[in-house]
């Protein structure tokens, strides 16, 4: 082997540069990270820890020290061998050698240390001052901007949560569990028979035992459906079991939440509260209920075109503020995808946007539901109308992310009077809540009372109907042939 110098010196990138103002070098670990490439080039089951914990990000300060990381990651890559001659092979194959400080720095390396042991935590802490660092360089680049009369202040504090957001992607790395204790995990699950955030619906609870956390819930259908009542009356009955519960509203103001809240609780007609037409009895009934309202554990944020991001966020805090323990979002596709690539469709932002919400599910371990639209294919369906889930608006993702997805159907919209049960049962203030996905024996339909006066949902008194006359999902037997014809060609468009 060619006996090369040592360098005195290493360039750094052009990233991490010294605080002129503080007078601090950035934070670093270059000891740690001679040990780790010294350990990865002796013991091969000290590269796969490695690697296990950087991943492909460039957290070494050392311009040498990443070169040379990225030459065994790439010997990793390609299922070669990773010693002191073949990461010497590759930085000349890819003319980083000397860059990298030659062949007898790679020597001084591999004798630094004797084994792997503690490859592991080393870096870690070489990971956490990489952090820090790109901490420091995103406060540089927001105080420059912020300095700039032309910036917009939200775009800024947008594009400095997302490089936050990524840096936090990136290295949030979780290895595989043993597999003994996901045994012991399921096993520990299966005695545990505590149901999930109850619903307020009798018929729903025994489907579902609950909302459960790391779900994603999809409440969908057409306008004018009372699917915003229905996920208030939610919302409200959780929040009045002492559940502290989370509402993103972003078409209605929070004053109009409210007020269909204190509609359903003072049996006061909702179209009176909303435009002020109230006697005097009406009022007393409001404001006896008042204090009932006040001691909701309900937090509401009704800003609008709210983005993933902004939303993880508020989640974030109030799950640590007020120990929330299920979101609700009216509804998808009212939230923003901003910072996308250019030329992404819609079909794209909403998949970004379902993808992210099952990501707040889990990172959170609660249930979200979502509220979403259906498209105006339904509308042109004969028969008894039924929404199926090809009807999801503008994207398969949202059925391929969600965990539950079911319709809110009211038959009672399209003027049809009567069920399709043998006895032909009315339909008069009555709706269907259609399981077209979930787990088990969930699929499946099932009626309940609606009053949209008071803005509420509730039992029947007498269960007369047991479900869909065929499977959840399939066209057949329930409905008429789709009349194409009728299709919108604005339907991309079809918002509220």
């Amino acid at each position: 082997m060619e006996k090369v110098q040592p360098k005195t010196e290493y360039r750094t990138r052009s990233s991490q540069v010294i605080s002129l103002e503080k007078g601090k070098l950035p934070p670093q670990a270059t000891d740690l990270e001679e040990v780790i490439l010294g350990a990865m080039m002796i013991d091969s089951r000290g590269v796969t820890e490695a690697i296990e914990t950087i991943g492909k990000n460039e957290v070494f300060y050392k311009t040498a020290h990443q070169e040379i990381y990225n030459a065994i990651l790439q010997l990793y890559e390609n299922g070669e061998p990773v010693d002191l001659l073949t990461v010497s092979g590759q930085l000349k194959k890819t003319s980083k050698l000397e860059i990298s400080g030659g062949e007898f720095y790679l020597v001084q390396l591999s004798q630094k240390v004797s084994s792997s042991a503690n490859i592991i935590f080393h870096s870690r802490i070489v990971v956490q001052e990489f952090v820090k660092r790109e901490a420091i360089k995103m406060a540089g680049n927001i105080s420059e901007q912020a300095y700039d009369v032309d910036v917009d202040i939200f775009d800024l504090l947008a594009d400095s949560h997302k490089a936050l957001d990524d840096v936090m992607e990136s290295i949030s790395k979780k290895t595989a569990p043993d597999f003994k204790k996901q045994v012991a995990d399921f096993f520990d699950r299966a005695k545990d028979q505590s149901p999930g955030v109850p619903s307020k619906l009798s018929k729903i609870q025994n489907k579902t035992n609950g909302y459960h956390p790391t779900d994603l819930v999809i409440v969908a259908a057409r306008p004018g459906m009372g699917k915003t009542a229905l996920v208030i009356n939610e919302a409200k009955y959780q929040a009045s079991l002492g559940i502290p519960v989370g509402f993103f509203s972003l078409e209605m103001s929070a004053a109009q939440l409210i007020g269909r809240m204190v509609s359903d609780a003072a049996s006061v007609n909702a179209s009176d509260i909303k435009n002020n037409k109230l006697n005097e009895t009406q009022r007393a009934e409001i404001d006896s209920k008042r204090s009932e309202i006040e001691s909701l554990p309900l937090h509401i944020n009704d800003n609008v075109s709210i983005t993933p991001l902004e939303l993880r966020l508020q989640v974030g805090k109030w799950v640590r503020d007020h120990g929330v323990k299920i979101i609700y979002i009216d509804y998808l596709q009212l939230m923003s995808a901003p910072n996308l690539s250019k030329g992404t469709n819609r079909e794209g932002e909403i998949s970004y946007i379902s993808r992210s919400l099952k990501a707040t599910a889990k990172e959170f371990n609660i249930p979200v539901i979502a509220l979403s639209q259906l498209s105006r294919a339904v509308e042109t369906r004969g028969g008894m109308k039924r929404p199926i889930l090809s009807d999801l608006r503008e994207s398969g993702a949202i059925e391929q992310d969600a965990d539950i997805v079911y319709f809110v159907y009211r038959p009672e919209y399209y003027k049809i009077e009567e069920w399709d049960d043998d006895d032909r049962t009315p339909t008069k203030d009555q709706c269907e809540l259609i399981m077209a996905k979930g787990r088990g024996d969930m699929l499946g339909a099932t009626v309940v009372r609606t009053n949209l006066r008071y803005m509420r949902f509730e039992d029947l008194e007498e269960d007369f109907y047991s479900g869909l006359p065929i499977e959840p999902g399939s066209p057949e037997g329930a409905f008429d042939a789709p009349n194409e014809t009728k299709l919108q060609k604005d339907e991309d468009e079809d918002l509220p």
